[in-house]
C-alpha cells in the first residue's frame, strides 16, 4: 500500500461472490493463451496487476522481468486500474484467457480462491516459511495457501515533532493520552488529531485498529468493546480535537491536512513517507497507534497484495508462473521492494533487518507483527462487515445515532438481518 492504487478504497467491494463463481465455473477456469501450450516449451507467461501508477508500474515491471529471466521466461505484464481488476478477471475467465500470474488485493483473494480459479501453492513446493502469521493468513483459504505477498503495509500514528515539543506533549500511547494530547494540540486553525472516517472501506480500515485493539470483533459489531472504540472517535470530534470534516476525508486528504500544519497527528500509512520526506521543514515521527490501556499491543489491519497462480490448461505454464512467484517472494526481492515502496517485507527476519536500515519504518514493522488480515474472521463476508462499520462511523460522528445504536445497525448490515 504505497499509492492510491494500493489503498483499500480502490478495491471492488460490491461484486457478489456468487456471480464470480458462476462466470468462472462456466468458463471452466480455462488457461491463458500465448507462447507455450501444454506440450510446448514455455518461453513467456502473462501477468496481471493494478500497478498503473508510476514509478510503481515500471518498478514492478523490472522485478517481474528479472524474475522471469531467472527462470527462463519473458513476463508479459498487463496493468489495469484498481477498480477494473476484478471485472477484468471476470472477462478473462469467461474468455478462458486468465493470466498465468495474477495479483490480487489481499481481501479479494479468498473470494477468487473460493471459485476454484486459483491453485494451491504447496503443489509447486513454494517456501512459505518465515512469513508473519497475519500475512500468511491473508493468502490462505480453507487451510491452503493460494497467495503470497512480497511486501505489506499497515497504519500507524504520524505526528509533528515540533508541534508536540512546543506544546509539551509526549507521544500518546493510550486512548486517554491521545485525547489529552489532541486537546492540548488543538488551537485556531489546527486540530490535534485526524483520521479518515469517510463512507468507504478506507474509513473502516482506519477504524479497525481501535476496534481490534479493544477486543472488538467484526463478527459481532454490537458489543461494548466496539462501542467504546467508536465513542473514542465521537469524543475527539465532539471536543473539537478532530474536525467534523473527517467524515469526508480520504487518507490522502488527511495527509494534506498534516503537511499543511492543520493537524498535529494523523493515522496513515508508510506510503505517505516519500511525500513527507520532500518537505524539509517538516519534522515528523511515527509511533504505534495508541491502545486502550498501557502495555497493550495495537492490532492493525494488513494491507498489500498477494500473487497467485490461476488454474490453467498448461501445467508447464503454471510451473513457470509459480517459479516467478517464488522469486518475487525471496528475501532479497522482498527487501528491495520494501525499500523502493516504503512497505514491510513479509518474512519476519527480513522485516527486522529492514527496520534497522530504515528507522522511519520501524513502527510499521512492529505493527505488522501483530497485524490481522481483514478476511481472517469472515472470509468472503468481510465486505458486508466493512460496509456496516463505515455506516456506523458516519451515523455516530454526525450524532444521528449513539455508537451503540449505530453498531446495532451495522450488525444488521453484516448479518443481513
Amino acid at each position: 500500500m504505497i499509492s492510491p492504487a494500493r489503498q483499500p478504497a480502490r478495491r471492488i467491494a460490491a461484486l457478489l461472490t456468487g456471480t464470480l463463481a458462476l462466470v468462472l465455473a462456466a468458463a471452466g477456469c480455462g488457461g491463458g493463451t500465448g507462447a507455450g501450450s501444454a506440450t510446448d516449451k514455455v518461453t513467456s507467461i502473462t501477468a496481471l496487476d493494478y500497478y498503473t501508477d508510476e514509478p510503481e508500474h515500471t518498478q514492478w515491471g523490472e522485478v517481474l522481468t528479472a524474475c522471469g529471466k531467472s527462470v527462463g521466461v519473458t513476463v508479459e505484464q498487463t496493468s489495469v486500474p484498481g477498480a477494473s481488476l476484478i471485472p477484468k478477471v471476470l472477462q478473462q475467465a469467461s474468455s478462458r484467457t486468465l493470466p498465468d500470474l495474477l495479483m490480487l488485493d489481499n481481501p479479494d483473494m479468498q473470494q477468487v480462491a473460493q471459485t476454484g480459479a486459483l491453485t494451491p501453492l504447496d503443489q509447486y513446493g513454494i517456501d512459505s516459511s518465515g512469513f508473519a502469521k497475519g500475512i500468511l493468513s491473508a493468502g490462505t483459504y480453507k487451510g491452503k495457501v493460494y497467495g503470497l505477498a512480497p511486501d505489506v503495509s499497515t497504519v500507524a500514528l504520524v505526528y509533528n515533532k515540533d508541534m508536540l515539543s512546543k506544546a509539551g506533549v509526549a507521544v500518546p500511547r493510550t486512548w486517554d493520552e491521545l485525547k489529552a494530547a489532541a486537546a492540548k494540540l488543538t488551537r485556531p486553525g489546527r486540530y490535534g488529531m485526524a483520521v479518515d472516517a469517510n463512507a468507504t472501506f478506507e474509513g473502516s480500515w482506519q477504524f479497525l485498529p481501535f476496534l481490534w485493539s479493544n477486543g472488538g470483533d467484526e463478527k459481532q459489531l454490537d458489543t461494548p468493546q466496539a462501542a467504546q472504540a467508536l465513542q473514542l472517535w465521537v469524543d475527539l470530534v465532539k471536543s473539537g480535537s478532530m474536525s467534523k470534516s473527517v467524515l469526508n476525508w480520504t487518507q490522502a486528504d488527511v495527509h494534506d491536512q498534516f503537511v499543511a500544519g492543520k493537524t498535529a497527528m494523523m493515522i496513515n500509512g508508510p506510503w505517505r513517507i516519500p511525500a513527507l520526506n520532500k518537505d524539509k521543514n517538516l519534522q515528523w515521527g511515527v509511533a504505534p497507534i495508541p491502545v486502550p490501556r498501557t502495555g497493550q499491543t495495537p492490532v492493525t489491519p494488513l494491507g498489500g497484495e498477494v500473487w497467485t497462480v490461476p488454474q490453467s490448461a498448461s501445467k508447464a505454464r503454471q510451473e513457470k508462473a509459480a517459479q516467478v512467484l517464488a522469486c518475487l517472494n525471496d528475501s532479497s526481492n522482498m527487501l528491495a521492494l520494501a525499500k523502493q515502496h516504503f512497505t514491510v517485507p513479509s518474512r519476519s527476519a527480513v522485516a527486522a533487518q529492514y527496520a534497522e536500515q530504515v528507522p522511519s519504518m520501524a513502527a510499521f514493522v512492529k505493527s505488522v507483527e501483530a497485524a490481522r488480515a481483514r478476511t481472517s474472521e469472515l472470509g468472503v463476508k468481510w465486505p458486508k462487515a466493512a460496509t456496516g462499520i463505515y455506516t456506523a462511523i458516519q451515523s455516530a460522528l454526525t450524532g444521528e445515532q449513539t455508537p451503540e445504536e449505530a453498531l446495532r445497525h451495522a450488525q444488521q448490515i453484516t448479518t443481513g438481518d
